[in-house]
C-alpha cells in the first residue's frame, strides 16, 4: 500500500478538504509503458526477400504495399533488396494489359478510372490503379487524394490503388513506376491502370510503359489547349470526351465528331490501329462498356499482328536507358566534390561571373575526373 502511494498522487481537481475517503488516485506511468504508447516507437518487423516474394504472389495486400514502398525508397540498402525481390518476381509478370490515362485537369480522370475499374471487376478482372499525385516543389510530398476520389473502387477486394508522389519526375510518373507495374502483375492483377499528372509533351514517358494510351478531354476546352492537344494526340490510341451527360451531352458528341475527324490526319501511334474518339459519362457509366470493347479489340489486333510483343520488348530496352540515366543523375548530384562546387558556382552565376554553359562544363569535368 505504501509503495502504491509513492507511485501515485491525488488529482488537482479533488475537493479541497477531502481526506483518505477520497479514493481516486492517479498512477504515474512507467518508462516502459510510455515507450510503447506511441505508434511511432513501434518498429515493424523487417521482411526477408522470400517473405516479400511469397507475400506478393499470395496477394497479401500489406506485403504488396510494403514491397512497393521498398522499391520507391532511395536508401541504397533497400535498393539492393528491392532488385532481388524484382528479379524473383519478374517471371510472374508481363501478363496484364497496361492502360495509361492522361488528360486535362478537371476532365474527370479519377471518376473515369473508378467507373471503368468497377465495371472491369464485375467482369471478373483484378485491377491495379497506379495514380501519380503532383509533388510539392518544396517538400516533394503529395496530397495523395486519389483514394478519396475513388471511394467505391478502393473498397473492392480485387482492386489495389497505389497513389504515389511524382517527385518532379518527367511525365508526371514516378521513377519507379515500371517496377511497381512488375510487382502488381506478379500479384495477379491482369489490368493495370496508370493515371498521370496533366497533359503535355513530357507525357511521352507514360507512352513508353503502357500498351494502350487514353487521352481524356471535356467539351468546350477552348483553343488555348490546341497546342497541348496536338502534341499528346500524336501519342494516343483513343480520345475520350468525358462528361457527356445532361446539358453537356450534345457538346460532347460534337467534340467527339471533331476529334474523330482530326485523328484521320495524324500518324497512328500504334501500327495497324486507327485511334478513335468516344463520348462517355463516367458519372453515370454510359459508354463505359463500349470503351472496354474497343480496348479489347485493340489488344486482340496488336497481339495478332505482333506489335504487342514488339512494343513490350522496346519498352524493356527503354527501361534500361531510363535506369542508366537515373543512376548517372544520382551519382552526379551525390558526388561530394560536385556538391561543394555547385554552391560556389551558384554564387558566381548570380553575380554574372560565369556563364551557365561554362558552369555546366566545369561540373561535368569535375565529375569525370
Amino acid at each position: 500500500m505504501k509503495k502504491q502511494k509513492l507511485n501515485s498522487y491525488k488529482p488537482d481537481w479533488r475537493p479541497e478538504n477531502a481526506g483518505d475517503e477520497f479514493a481516486v488516485r492517479v498512477v504515474k506511468g512507467t518508462q516502459s509503458s510510455r515507450s510503447h504508447s506511441g505508434s511511432s516507437e513501434v518498429k515493424r518487423k523487417s521482411l526477408s526477400i522470400d517473405e516479400y516474394v511469397n507475400g506478393v504472389l499470395k496477394f497479401d495486400r500489406n506485403i504488396l504495399a510494403r514491397a512497393i514502398t521498398l522499391i520507391e525508397s532511395n536508401n541504397q540498402t533497400h535498393h539492393v533488396t528491392a532488385q532481388e525481390v524484382l528479379k524473383k518476381l519478374l517471371p510472374y509478370s508481363g501478363k496484364s494489359l497496361r492502360i495509361g490515362i492522361t488528360g486535362v485537369p478537371g476532365a474527370g480522370k479519377s471518376t473515369l478510372i473508378e467507373s471503368l475499374g468497377m465495371y472491369l471487376i464485375k467482369q471478373g478482372h483484378k485491377v491495379a490503379v497506379l495514380t501519380v499525385d503532383p509533388s510539392s516543389t518544396v517538400t516533394k510530398g503529395s496530397i495523395l487524394g486519389d483514394k478519396t476520389r475513388m471511394e467505391n473502387l478502393s473498397k473492392e477486394k480485387n482492386c489495389f490503388i497505389r497513389p504515389s508522389p511524382s517527385g518532379g519526375a518527367l511525365g508526371g510518373v514516378t521513377r519507379k513506376s515500371r517496377e511497381t507495374i512488375t510487382i502488381c502483375e506478379a500479384a495477379g492483377f491482369d489490368i493495370i491502370l496508370i493515371e498521370t499528372v496533366g497533359v503535355g509533351q513530357s507525357e511521352v514517358t507514360v507512352r513508353s510503359m503502357v500498351d494502350f494510351f487514353l487521352l481524356v478531354l471535356i467539351a468546350g476546352g477552348g483553343d488555348e489547349l490546341q497546342g497541348i492537344k496536338r502534341g499528346i494526340m500524336e501519342l494516343v490510341d483513343s480520345i475520350l470526351i468525358n462528361k457527356a451527360d445532361g446539358d453537356n451531352e450534345k457538346k460532347a458528341n460534337i467534340a467527339r465528331s471533331d476529334y474523330s475527324n482530326a485523328l484521320h490526319y495524324l500518324q497512328p501511334a500504334t501500327k495497324g490501329w486507327n485511334a478513335q474518339a468516344f463520348a462517355v459519362s463516367a458519372l453515370s457509366g454510359k459508354g463505359i462498356p463500349e470503351l472496354w470493347e474497343m480496348i479489347k479489340k485493340f489488344e486482340k489486333t496488336i497481339k495478332h499482328s505482333g506489335v504487342f510483343n514488339q512494343r513490350r520488348k522496346d519498352q524493356s530496352i527503354e527501361w534500361v536507358y531510363r535506369m542508366v540515366e537515373d543512376s548517372l543523375l544520382d551519382k552526379f548530384y551525390n558526388n561530394e566534390i560536385v556538391q561543394k562546387v555547385i554552391t560556389t558556382l551558384k554564387e558566381e552565376i548570380t553575380k554574372d561571373k560565369i556563364t551557365p554553359t561554362l558552369a555546366a562544363e566545369k561540373l561535368l569535368k569535375i565529375f569525370r575526373e
